[in-house]
């Protein structure tokens, strides 16, 4: 999630002191590295508080007596593992870190949790042990992707797969909420991603989805291809959870390999050098336009608190991101945000549906004979 994008509902002088749940045990160089990337945003935003899950005696020993006074330790005597069946292991192990961070929000002891551990374990802890906002089947993972004309939002790219035509109609509608509420996009528009931009192509689901979205008060511009994805066609797109993991995961790679292979040629004597020197504050803009990691994670929308995912082997540069951004989704509440655009959106629905049964019968037409 892009934080420059993100407004924040916090008015100047409003603002509260956020208390941010941070799985610890969660992801494949935990806990050294979540330790490490939490510790040093620590220390740049001594306002925030950040409570570390997990083992405690782990947690400390990477602290090493470094703790700062924002940084507290709560101790969770179990973990989820990456290989690890996500619902049954949540269901089974109540004290997992990701269960205790779920269960810190819920008692108001937390305002937010960020995890980069396994995705299915913190979907099912956040539908658990949070629930979902009221109208929401399915929650949604969304995620900014890069663009010339700006970020799209992107979902769902991993929270639950095999959705239905209507849990992608959800997806749209949650997607355009916090494209609207959060990223400050006046009437967002939305498509859904298919193997062809023609009404009618694709799996049953995005056909059944295009007909419940045609049908809604969304800005629906139809389908779009992978390759359209760029071009930014439309500020939302919608796609089951499978094929938007790998959509996001390929843009990742392909990116990492288009930088390694202008890196080799950069390196290739005799003019590899010289032209990388005029060519380096381009590459450099460039680079960052492109480096994930800033991004930190993607929120789940639909669930009733703020929760924040970040890539499994996201080491600390990334989980510094992941924090900071967690702190900003919090700040912007878009769990309240959705929930209030859901509620109006069936209050308009439930006054319209008034309004048409308050109209009066129309009188039994009569014949006219004609001379």
């Amino acid at each position: 999630m892009d934080v420059s994008t993100v407004r924040s509902r916090i008015e100047p002088g409003a603002e509260r002191r956020l208390r941010i749940a941070i799985d610890a045990m969660g992801g494949d160089h935990a806990p050294i590295e979540v330790v490490e990337g939490s510790l040093a945003w620590a220390r740049s935003n001594p306002d925030t508080d950040l409570i570390l899950v997990g083992d405690a005696a782990r947690i400390d020993r990477v602290l090493a007596g470094r703790r700062t006074p924002n940084i507290e330790v709560v101790h969770a005597s179990e973990n989820v593992e990456m290989e690890e069946h996500p619902a049954a292991s949540v269901r089974r192990k109540r004290d997992a870190s990701i269960n205790v961070c779920m269960r810190l929000v819920r008692e108001g002891r937390a305002d937010a949790v960020m995890s980069a551990g396994h995705t299915g374990a913190s979907v099912a802890a956040a539908i658990l042990g949070l629930g979902r906002l009221p109208g929401v089947d399915r929650p949604a993972l969304a995620v900014q992707m890069v663009t010339d004309k700006g970020p799209f939002v992107l979902l769902d790219i991993g929270a639950t797969t095999d959705s239905s035509g209507h849990n992608l109609a959800q997806y749209a509608r949650m997607g355009a909420i916090f494209s609207e509420q959060v990223l400050g996009v006046h009437e967002p528009t939305v498509a859904l991603l298919s193997i062809g931009e023609e009404g009618g192509k694709g799996e049953q689901r995005v056909q059944d989805a295009s007909t419940l979205i045609a049908a809604s008060d969304l800005r629906f511009v139809g389908n779009v291809e992978g390759k359209d994805l760029v071009a930014h066609l439309a500020d939302v797109v919608v796609c089951d959870a499978s094929v938007g993991n790998v959509t996001i995961k390929f843009f990742e790679g392909l990116s990492s390999f288009i930088f390694s292979a202008l890196r080799a040629e950069f390196r290739r004597p005799p003019w590899g050098p010289i032209g990388y020197l005029f060519m380096r504050s381009g590459i450099g803009r460039i680079r960052q336009r492109f480096d994930y990691e800033r991004l930190g994670g993607a929120p789940l929308l639909g669930v009733r608190g703020t929760v924040l995912i970040t890539h499994g082997r996201a080491t600390r540069r990334m989980i510094g991101y992941a924090v900071g951004v967690t702190a900003v989704a919090a700040h912007a509440q878009i769990p309240t945000l959705i929930e209030e655009a859901l509620r109006l959106d069936e209050a308009a629905i439930d006054a319209a549906g008034a309004a048409v049964a308050e109209i009066p019968d129309l009188p039994a037409a009569t014949s006219v004979e004609v001379r």
